[in-house]
């Protein structure tokens, strides 16, 4: 049967059969063009032809984008590559994917213009956050910030971190000598903190390298240069300790702190030679007065067994219990004490002394616990240091209570040289004086 020559009229005529998902038209110029009608009223141009003793059959689109005319010669055109044996589907599909890598590059080529680390930043601290502490996701957000925000509680405003220069810095960009540039000046200004952006830099940068979307960027590490760590130097070896004939002046001016919290919480970072983040996140239900043990949060494990010495389980039973942290504050957004540095810094003006870390009282712990001669491996266990050797390593487990002997003899030999006298009682302990 001959089939009519397609006009847009007839086109517009044609409907599906009743009965039928669809129905297909032939038109009669051009070989192979046929109209698709389904039953919603849908009709597009198809192209079906024999290709290797096979039937092909492909969509050629919607009656509303293609005219009868443009139909017909796309037809005749898809006809003469099957008659050459050329399958015209592989043509498209070749055609779309590399229109698909056209797009895929320009987007490429316009991220690469524009993404800079400051973008990259709080992308990368947001997928790395549950792997870290509260600590470390606050350092990372410290040293980008752009500073010249209010402080909560001082009428100075924030200072800029030493990232921020480099925040606005396209990925692209940031090659060896524009971070060797950067290091140069904040060698002179800040190189500690240099050297602690330089860290969370790199491994910033070991991030975007794997990263499906900015390892196209992030070709090279520019963190990684000999010229950077040359200008920002090594740490110097930290000193800050307590001494033992200073302990009498450090208690005495610790315990007149106004506020019991951060009182009890330095004394007791003191006795437990704990890092300060560990203590910081102690909560009460870690804390068993009962068994005289605490379960701190552990840099190396998960956690660990800390025991509860007489006069720190004082220290705790006389805290407020506002909340879930035994280190409470009522002002801090977080419900937990944030920054006892100031109060600290203070006591040792009022007291003399010279200046002291709170990390230097971790150091002060393991320095004094040898006037007890606690053996090495306890004191280490006690401050959550990774075993050393191989017989710490797979053959040493110390049961809780051999801990707690040794705890308990340091912490009577430093409140001894402090000049405090306790005496223990059950269920809790009763200062009795202080010289």
């Amino acid at each position: 049967m001959k089939h009519p020559n397609f006009t847009s009229d007839r086109v517009a005529g044609f409907s599906c059969e009743a009965g039928k998902q669809q129905s297909i038209f032939w038109d009669g110029k051009a070989r192979g063009l046929g109209l698709r009608v389904t039953a919603a009223g849908a009709k597009s141009y198809i192209f079906e032809s024999r290709l290797n003793g096979k039937t092909l059959r492909m969509t050629i689109g919607d009656i509303r984008t293609w005219t009868v005319s443009k139909a017909q010669a796309e037809a005749t055109r898809l006809k003469s590559l099957t008659d050459q044996g050329t399958d015209p589907r592989q043509i498209r599909a070749e055609r779309h994917a590399a229109e698909v890598a056209a797009a895929a590059s320009a987007s490429a080529a316009t991220l690469r213009d524009s993404v800079t680390l400051g973008d990259v930043w709080p992308k990368y601290v947001e997928e790395r956050a549950p792997h870290w502490s509260q600590h470390h996701i606050s350092a990372h957000r410290k040293i980008i910030q752009a500073g010249g925000e209010p402080r909560l509680r001082s009428p100075k405003q924030t200072t800029a971190g030493p990232l921020a220069e480099l925040s606005s810095v396209r990925l692209a960009d940031l090659t060896f000598a524009r971070v060797e540039a950067w290091a140069k000046i904040e060698a002179g200004i800040r190189p500690s903190s240099a050297r602690l952006a330089m860290r969370l830099l790199k491994a910033c940068l070991n991030w975007c390298a794997v990263h499906e979307t900015y390892s196209q960027i992030v070709t090279i590490n520019a963190a990684k240069s000999k010229k950077v760590r040359e200008s920002l130097g090594k740490p110097k070896v930290k000193n800050d300790v307590l001494q033992r004939e200073q302990l009498a002046a450090w208690f005495s001016a610790v315990r007149q702190i106004g506020n019991p919290v951060i009182s009890a919480y330095l004394q007791s970072l003191l006795i437990t030679g704990a890092r300060r983040e560990e203590l910081a996140l102690l909560r009460w239900e870690d804390v068993n007065f009962q068994w005289n043990g605490m379960k701190l949060k552990d840099k190396i494990e998960d956690s660990r067994f800390v025991p509860l010495t007489p006069y720190v389980s004082n220290l705790l039973a006389a805290l407020p219990k506002r909340n879930e942290w035994v280190f409470s504050s009522p002002t801090a957004e977080s419900g937990r004490l944030m920054e006892p540095r100031i109060a600290h810094n203070e006591a040792l003006a009022r007291a003399g002394l010279p200046p002291l870390t709170l990390h230097g009282l971790r150091r002060s712990f393991a320095s004094l616990s040898e006037w007890t001669e606690t053996p090495a491996g306890i004191a280490a266990q006690l401050q959550g240091h990774a075993p050393q050797g191989v017989r710490e390593q797979n053959y040493i487990r110390r049961s809780p209570d051999l801990l707690r002997m040794w705890h308990v003899k340091i912490e009577a030999w430093i409140l001894d040289q402090a000049g405090i006298v306790f005496v223990p009682e059950a269920p809790g302990i009763r200062l009795v004086a202080s010289a």
